[in-house]
Formats: structure tokens, C-alpha cells, sequence
């Protein structure tokens, strides 16, 4: 086990990207006031590009309409190979997570959840920097993503080595950072880029890596009025672990639209729900049945 104290330039990196969309708020107000002000102009951009925040587990380029709250409900169950008896996953082990994620602009996107797996609580900011056009003037839209995530764990080792490895609240840190970049290349299909960096205070072996870097893809096709196939994978450049094997995350699913709920079906091999979970540490691998059934279910509400 180690804790990484942060080099000077990684700090930077953190804050720069944490503190991005509060220097872009001095803006907000000039670019608001030129959408309200012409009809024709916000029919330019191009709209759902995805049809939620989330694809399956990774986040989209979308954040929620100015004013919304989204109060989401996340399920990942067992595996299929834990056989008939466990109901092939669905007896559990389960990981859930209950979020609400607000904007107040409807660029602007701050969420907060909790997650059943290592108990965790998290916390992201999402912003919009750049929208595709229907003109082709911008062709990509763009939004950047920084989140925080906090483990309730108790250190299980603690009584018979005298020692916790949770004793300092940096121990329980973890950070996620992307660039989403995506194109609505026609009425039907989506998809989208992003660059991924992972980093964690304390790592479980002292010859793990604290950073991880990925590149994410996500896709989306719609095959009717309300229903649409998703899929995403995520490639990990670097092997961080000598001790343990870990996947790249690949799920595959299917998007049903019913008023104001969005209901998501999928089948993954990812058991944890939350970026800093699924992207480094997936365990399970599709050509072992490590698969697991799991779904996401949205509500909004206008405030």
C-alpha cells in the first residue's frame, strides 16, 4: 500500500479542471441572453445527441435541461455465471445507487450520489463548452467532466495489524477527469469520444499506479420513437496493477423512453456503477460469463 503524495502539476491539473466552468460564468449571462433572444439561433444546435446523462455506466456529453432535477436510480446485480441457483445474478450481489443531479442553466450540470459498493459517496460537475450546429459550424459538441469520490470503508485489517490504512481523509480519495467529444452524425446515431484520467490517494499494493489513463467510446442507435441500442468500452493504456487482473468495461443495452422516465436495460461486466469504479477496476471478463444484468431508471422534475 502507498499514498501518492500529488506532484505540483497534477494539483494544477485538478483545480484547473474543478475551477473551468466557475471562469466561464462570467460569460454564462451574454450567452443566455443571445439564446433567449432569437428563436432561429437556438434551433441551430442540434439536441439529444443521447437521450440521458449516462449511456450505460459512462457519462455522456448531455447534462440536463436549465432548471431540471434528475433523480436516478442505478442496479447492477450478480453474475450470470454465479449459475441457477443464484438465479444466475439476481439473488445478488447487488451494488445500487441512488443521485440527484441539477442545472440551473442547462450547461452548468452538479450531481451527488451514494453507492452501496465500498460505500462510497460521489460528486461531479459537468459543463457544456461547445454544442454541435445543425449548419455544421460546430461540428462536435464537447463537455467537460470532474468528479470526487469519498469511501466509507473500514479498513477489515485493522484490528489484527494494529494499523488503518483509512487514517487520513486523503486515504479515502479518489478523482475522475475526462473530455467528452461527441457528433449526432444523423437522426438515429450517436457517438462519442473521451479521453479518461483516473486517480486514487491510496492504492491496495505499493507496486499499483495512482494514475490510470483511458479512452472511452459510447455509441447510441435509435431503432424507433422511444427505443434505441447503446453500447460502450473503455481501453486502459497502462497496465497499473502487477498483483491483479482487471477488464476494460464493455456493456451493451437498450434505451426505453416512457414521458418523463428514461428506462435503461444492459448487460455488463462491470460491477461497480461510479467512473472511479468501472473504468480501472473491473473484474470480470465477457469471455468468462462475467457478465452481469443491470439497469438505470431517470426521473426528472421541473424546479
Amino acid at each position: 500500500m502507498k499514498i501518492c503524495s500529488l506532484t505540483l502539476h497534477k494539483v494544477l491539473i485538478f483545480f484547473s479542471i474543478i475551477l473551468f466552468p466557475s471562469m466561464l460564468t462570467a460569460q454564462q449571462s451574454l450567452l443566455d441572453e443571445v439564446e433567449k433572444g432569437s428563436k432561429t439561433e437556438e434551433k441551430d444546435y442540434v439536441v439529444a445527441t443521447f437521450k440521458s446523462t449516462r449511456n450505460i455506466n459512462f457519462h455522456t456529453l448531455e447534462v440536463v435541461p436549465k432548471r431540471t432535477l434528475d433523480f436516478r436510480i442505478s442496479h447492477r446485480f450478480g453474475e450470470f455465471s454465479s449459475g441457477s441457483y443464484n438465479a444466475y445474478g439476481i439473488d445478488g450481489p447487488a451494488n445500487i445507487r441512488l443521485g440527484l443531479e441539477y442545472s440551473y442553466d442547462g450547461r452548468l450540470m452538479g450531481g451527488l450520489g451514494r453507492s452501496s459498493y465500498q460505500k462510497q459517496y460521489d460528486g461531479f460537475l459537468k459543463y457544456r463548452l461547445l454544442r454541435q450546429t445543425t449548419d455544421g459550424k460546430m461540428p462536435v459538441s464537447v463537455t467537460l467532466f470532474t468528479s470526487i469520490y469519498y469511501t466509507n470503508l473500514k479498513d477489515p485489517n485493522k484490528s489484527s495489524t494494529g494499523i488503518d490504512k483509512y487514517e487520513f481523509f486523503s486515504s479515502r480519495l479518489s478523482f475522475v477527469h475526462q473530455i467528452i467529444v461527441g457528433r449526432k452524425f444523423t437522426s438515429a446515431f450517436s457517438m462519442q469520444l473521451a479521453p479518461v484520467m483516473v486517480h486514487y490517494n491510496l492504492v491496495d499494493e505499493f507496486t499499483d499506479l495512482n494514475d490510470m489513463y483511458l479512452l472511452a467510446i459510447a455509441g447510441r442507435l435509435k431503432v424507433s420513437n422511444r427505443i434505441a441500442i447503446t453500447a460502450e468500452y473503455a481501453y486502459n493504456f497502462i497496465e497499473y496493477s502487477k498483483r491483479k487482473t482487471y477488464y476494460n468495461p464493455l456493456g451493451i443495452g437498450i434505451d426505453i423512453e416512457t414521458g418523463g422516465h428514461v428506462f435503461q436495460l444492459h448487460v455488463t461486466n462491470s460491477f461497480g456503477i461510479t467512473d472511479n469504479q468501472f473504468y480501472p477496476y473491473t473484474t470480470t471478463s465477457w469471455r468468462k460469463n462475467g457478465i452481469r444484468l443491470g439497469f438505470n431508471v431517470s426521473r426528472v422534475f421541473t424546479i
